[in-house]
C-alpha cells in the first residue's frame, strides 16, 4: 500500500464513499468540498485506490478530519491507520515549534475504538460536551 497526499478526484471520492454505505452527494457538490478542502490523503494498492481522507482547517487552531473511508475489502489491513498517521503528521509539519491546536473528527460508533488508538477522547469528558451536528438543506 502507498500513500500520497492528493485529493481524489469527484469521482474517486463517490466510488469510495459509497462502498462503505454512505449516501454520497451528487458529482458538483463533492467537486466543490473537494476544491475547499485544505489536504487530500489517498492509499492505493498497486495503483488501485483503495482509501481516502479529506483535511479542513485554518492552519493555525482547527483542523476537521472528514471523509475517513477505506474499501470493505481493504478493511483492518492498516490503510486506516496509514491514513490516520499521515493526517497527524501533515497537521504537525504545518505548525510552529509550541503550537497546540485542536483536531477533530465525527466518528461512527464502531469506529471510536479505532480513533481512541490516536488520542482522540469521546465526548462528553472532563473538558468537552457532546459534539453536536445538523443537517441544512436548501429547499
Amino acid at each position: 500500500m502507498k500513500i500520497e497526499r492528493k485529493m481524489p478526484t469527484p469521482e474517486q471520492f463517490e466510488a469510495i464513499y459509497r462502498s462503505v454505505g454512505w449516501d454520497a452527494p451528487g458529482l458538483e457538490q463533492i467537486r466543490v468540498a473537494l476544491n475547499h478542502s485544505l489536504q487530500g490523503f489517498m492509499i492505493f494498492d498497486d495503483g488501485k485506490p483503495i482509501g481516502m481522507a479529506r483535511l479542513l482547517g485554518d492552519y493555525a487552531m482547527a483542523y476537521l478530519i472528514k471523509d475517513v473511508a477505506v474499501l470493505p475489502e481493504y478493511q483492518h489491513r492498516g490503510a486506516g491507520t496509514l491514513l490516520m498517521q499521515e493526517m497527524l503528521k501533515y497537521i504537525k509539519e504545518q505548525l510552529p515549534v509550541g503550537w497546540a491546536v485542536g483536531v477533530e473528527l465525527t466518528s461512527s460508533p464502531q469506529g471510536e475504538a479505532f480513533y481512541r488508538k490516536f488520542g482522540f477522547q469521546i465526548c462528553p469528558n472532563d473538558v468537552d460536551g457532546h459534539g453536536m451536528f445538523m443537517m441544512l438543506a436548501v429547499e
